[in-house]
């Protein structure tokens, strides 16, 4: 690992030592549990732990049973005496370190270290004096690092004299990852703490030039590439959050209908269809952020219900605090017909503190935003109709039409939020990788930098270069084909939305639905979804024939009510999670996708422990097989029409049986009508 070649195969002198130790190991193993479970800590019982452990150091039992004997002996030690308290503690520190000279990558013998020392033992002033001669053995050891830490926290080391050793041990070997590591560390720290000298500007800086000796003096040595990527992060990344998106947008007029709206006559302004009477507010930050409340945004509305309205976070995570997408649902009444009166709704956020990042960040740039909202009465016949993605039931968006920028400003950070300084430094990094020989991480920052120039300036030209470098990376290093995939898929489609003229390439009205906004992303080869915050208003969504593997940022798209997930390379139900956040979903299309195939059980989610973990309706009668597909559809409480044909595990009528009872309103089933 990190380029250290495994040991040579151990010698017939070896293996015999090898098997003595696992014969003695086994001798010792009877009495050391039996000491234990009859809590003997005598002298003798004590010693055959030492010995057990010099063998088997990862042995976590018997660990825990020298903290028991420590316990043990302190409690009947006289505490007027501190030199018999540490007596006892040095000498669990003297089998620790012999441990840990046989093990340095001994979890256990770490672990016991730190809960020796929190006893109260006087050695922890000459302890950092301990870890160097240890990181003398192994420079690298993240064990020793990670201790490091904590003694330095505990004995108030100053964290510049730590940030020098650091610089030493990085001289020493520009491979030490774990001092690249620990260096990102405390810089964090000391900007957090705005350390003399330490503004953010000036240490990006100083870092990159710094790290710049490393990376052109071995560029194919990854440990400085880390730690230049999370300088680039920390350039790209703004101390306080962002509001960068919301729906309704600023100016737009929406028309609120009730159940059957989809039935009605076409507009062209954006209908949304409730059954429930409300509608969402989206709010989408930069970064993940909690805070969100009625005390935080205000809604200044003639819209009845808005006084206590509830902001939830949206995330595939399912984090109960923080989100990069907030939703509060806003209530009206449709039975009233009042539509030609105006409702105009105001939404203000960051007037007062309360919303902050994961740093502790407040939101500081007042937002305000204010939408038209239309009430129309709809009565009508339930519509059953099904939805076809094919066919000439879709018209063309019109470029040079102005609704769409009344559906979403699709605007780019200015010097207002404090960006300034970061556009030049990533224009200083662009210019400078550009004379860099061709190698994979030099393409692979170049395409970075500019993914992040091109976030600030649209330019068609820079997304186009960013797409050729992620295609020569695609063909110089196959290893991580899957990667550099996803990566450009990010690249296309925020390249897509970099403005009006070029998402209207895409978007449609569909005829059938009310005119409602249709957006068609198929064949594209995207393997993953991304700039979402630019498409909040879309309602229906075609991403047919491509290569996703999951449905993973989706769930912001709070309108969505047709999504086309057909022919693609999805495994599993649990792939489909961020759909269950999806509330007004009423139609469905995963056909011709790999569910159930050779790999049924996608390892790498799990939305549940167990069918048994859910004793709710019909979950203990649900097979084991079916039981992610029971969870995701359970919570589309909306949906009309289903498609799953062309998928090995939902083949037959047992699944089909399953569907009808967890999707109730259920109309449309694989192309056939369901009976009444």
């Amino acid at each position: 690992m990190h380029g250290r070649p495994r040991n040579a195969a151990s010698k017939p002198g070896e293996e015999a030592t090898s098997a003595a130790k696992a014969f003695r190991l086994r001798s010792l193993q009877p009495q050391f549990m039996s000491n234990h479970h009859q809590k003997i800590y005598t002298q003798e019982a004590v010693q055959i732990s030492e010995e057990l452990l010099k063998i088997n150091p990862e042995a976590y039992t018997a660990w825990n049973y020298r903290k028991l004997a420590v316990e043990d002996k302190l409690s009947r030690s006289d505490d007027s005496d501190p030199s018999l308290v540490n007596l006892i503690l040095s000498e669990e520190l003297r089998v620790v370190d012999e441990v840990i000279l046989k093990n340095l990558k001994s979890y256990g013998a770490w672990y016991h270290r730190k809960w020796v020392l929190s006893k109260g033992h006087p050695s922890l002033q000459k302890e950092l004096q301990l870890v160097n001669e240890y990181q003398k053995i192994d420079s690298r050891n993240f064990h020793a690092w990670n201790y490091r830490r904590f003694v330095v926290e505990q004995t108030k080391t100053s964290e510049l004299d730590e940030l020098q050793y650091t610089t030493d041990m990085i001289y020493d070997s520009f491979s030490n990852y774990s001092a690249w590591h620990n260096r990102s560390l405390l810089l964090s720290s000391l900007v957090a703490k705005k350390a003399d000298g330490f503004m953010p500007k000036e240490t990006i800086r100083r870092e990159i030039d710094f790290v710049y000796n490393a990376l052109f003096t071995d560029e194919y040595d990854q440990s400085a590439w880390f730690y230049y990527l999370w300088l680039l992060d920390q350039t790209v990344k703004m101390e306080t959050p962002l509001r960068i998106s919301s729906w309704p947008s600023d100016g737009s007029i929406i028309i609120l209908s009730g159940p059957e709206c989809f039935n009605g006559s076409s507009s062209k302004f954006t209908t949304f269809c409730s059954e429930s009477g409300s509608f969402p507010l989206i709010l989408y930050f930069d970064q993940a952020v909690s805070g969100v409340s009625s005390s935080t945004v205000t809604v200044d509305s003639e819209l009845k219900g808005h006084e206590d309205l509830v902001w939830e976070p949206v995330s595939d995570k399912n984090s109960p605090v923080s989100s990069c997408v907030w939703v509060a649902r806003l209530e009206f009444d449709s039975t009233e017909p009042c539509f030609r009166t105006e409702n105009k709704v105001k939404v203000c956020l960051g007037k007062s503190r309360g919303i902050v990042s994961s740093r502790g960040c407040n939101l500081s740039t007042p937002y305000e935003f204010v939408f038209t909202v239309l009430i129309h009465d709809t009565v009508g016949v339930s519509q059953e109709g099904i939805v076809s993605w094919t066919g000439d039931g879709f018209d063309n968006w019109d470029a040079q039409s102005k609704d769409l920028n009344s559906l979403i400003a699709l605007d780019h950070l200015n010097a207002d939020t404090g960006v300034e300084w970061r556009k030049k430094a990533i224009k200083m990094e662009i210019e400078c990788f550009r004379r860099l020989p061709d190698s994979k991480f030099g393409k692979l920052i170049l395409a970075r930098l500019l993914m992040t120039e091109a976030n600030v300036i649209s330019d068609d030209a820079v997304y186009k270069e960013i797409l050729q470098l992620y295609n020569d990376l695609m063909a110089l290093d196959s290893t991580h084909d899957q990667y550099y995939k996803d990566e450009l898929s990010v690249a296309l489609l925020h390249k897509v939305t970099s403005s009006t003229e070029s998402l209207s390439r895409y978007l449609f009205r569909y005829r059938n639905m009310n005119n409602i906004v249709c957006l068609r992303l198929s064949n594209l080869t995207l393997s993953r979804i991304a700039a979402v915050d630019k498409l909040l208003f879309v309602q229906m969504l075609d991403l047919s024939h491509n290569e996703l593997h999951s449905a993973d940022g989706l769930e912001a798209m709070q309108l969505l009510c047709c999504l086309n997930l057909s022919h693609n390379r999805i495994r599993s139900f649990s792939a489909l999670d961020s759909l269950r956040h999806l509330k007004q979903l009423r139609v469905l299309d995963v056909t011709h996708n790999h569910i159930g195939g050779k790999h049924p059980v996608d390892t790498t989610r799990y939305l549940c422990s167990s069918p048994l973990s859910n004793s709710g309706g019909i979950g203990r009668e649900v097979p084991s097989k079916y039981w992610d597909a029971y969870l995701v559809l359970g919570d589309l409480m909306k949906l009309k029409q289903l498609d799953l044909r062309g998928n090995d595990l939902i083949a037959g009528e047992e699944f089909s049986s399953l569907v009808r009872q967890v999707v109730p309103k259920l109309v449309w089933l694989n192309g056939h009508k369901l009976a009444s």
